[in-house]
């Protein structure tokens, strides 16, 4: 007792000096940030905040497919990042079948091929992630944590390669086929139209995500799995069809992220997802890992933060920015924004 006493009274100085240059630091940027916002006036800033939610949006997406995963077998999925990027890959080669060609596909039109194209790359996703979920994750689903981690690293290096194979190391165009216009918000004050489109269709899928976790039977197992899994099987429910249902939402989010991504930036990479994955990962622990309204506010936020770094710092910064946000959750929230504290399960 009386050395934990002292280990505390020692360790409390240098814990409060962290957190004082912690705030200071966070400080600093934050009036540094304002002052630059304010001198470049709120057009730019407009546009500035358009990019970061639409690419916020994007995050959001990838982040709710790792949330969900970790909420219910504590696995880093790190494949999900190149499902994402495949489903990009899949409705780029699909989009001729569909009549979608940039220049000669517009208006109103585009919405019917657009959605088919939408769903049959949703569920190819879906498929491909149920079957690494049952061939790569579900036998060492009882094996040290350590195990399904490296699984999770060397299916996302195998879903890398296979891209790599088949679309090469280039950068690929991807058709543009969202209208360039531009949406007057306030006076003086506008916002791309693409952006605007990003934004809805990553609302609508976050909204019906949200209703069918908290509706359906489903949904309810999934809630159940995650807070005890072994008290859910007693219950009679299915786990390993509960997981699977989990790997498979996830997957049709991604799938739906790398459409969106490829309409929204006009080009797609094989290794594009391991990037976008990464900070979408930092966006699910930013907002509350297994927390589906976290993981989604966390998305935005970390998109805003990066948008506003590379348009107003430098963008070599960005990522240093980025991270450094999720080092300080970890260290003063790890629980995240939204997350609560759970026990071990």
């Amino acid at each position: 007792m009386v050395q934990r006493v002292r280990a505390s009274v020692v360790a409390a100085p240098s814990a409060s000096l962290i957190n004082v240059v912690g705030a200071i630091v966070v400080a600093y940027v934050a009036v540094v940030a304002a002052q630059r916002i304010y001198h470049g006036g709120p057009v730019y800033f407009a546009q500035t905040l358009g990019f970061g939610l639409a690419l916020g949006a994007i995050y959001a997406l990838v982040a709710l497919g790792y949330t969900m995963v970790y909420g219910i077998i504590e696995l880093i999925n790190f494949a999900h990042g190149d499902v994402f990027t495949l489903g990009a890959f899949f409705s780029l080669a699909l989009m001729p079948a569909f009549g979608l060609t940039e220049g000669k596909s517009s208006g109103i039109g585009l919405i019917l091929p657009l959605l088919g194209l939408f769903v049959v790359t949703m569920l190819f996703c879906a498929v491909v992630n149920v079957v690494i979920e049952r061939v790569a994750y579900r036998p060492l689903r009882h094996a040290p944590r350590l195990a399904p981690l490296i699984t999770a690293i060397g299916m996302s290096t195998l879903l890398e390669g296979l891209m790599f194979v088949w679309k090469g190391p280039f950068n690929l165009h991807y058709p543009d086929l969202l209208p360039e216009t531009q949406v007057t918000i306030a006076p003086g004050v506008t916002i791309a139209a693409k952006a605007l489109v990003v934004m809805g269709v990553a609302l609508v899928l976050v909204i019906a995500l949200t209703q069918f976790i908290g509706r359906s039977k489903l949904g309810k197992a999934m809630r159940a799995t995650a807070q005890d899994r072994d008290a859910a099987q007693l219950m009679g429910i299915d786990i390993n069809r509960t997981i699977s249902a989990t790997f498979f939402i996830g997957a049709v989010l991604a799938g739906a992220g790398g459409i969106i991504y490829g309409l929204y930036y006009n080009s797609v990479a094989a290794f594009d997802g391991f990037q976008y994955g990464l900070i979408a990962f930092t966006a699910a622990v930013f907002g509350g890992i297994g927390n589906i309204p976290g993981a989604a506010l966390g998305g935005l936020i970390i998109g805003v933060v990066a948008a506003i770094s590379d348009g107003y710092f430098a963008p070599a910064w960005t990522e240093v920015l980025i991270f450094s946000i999720l080092i300080f959750v970890l260290v003063f929230r790890p629980t995240g924004l939204l997350g609560m504290r759970v026990p071990e399960k």
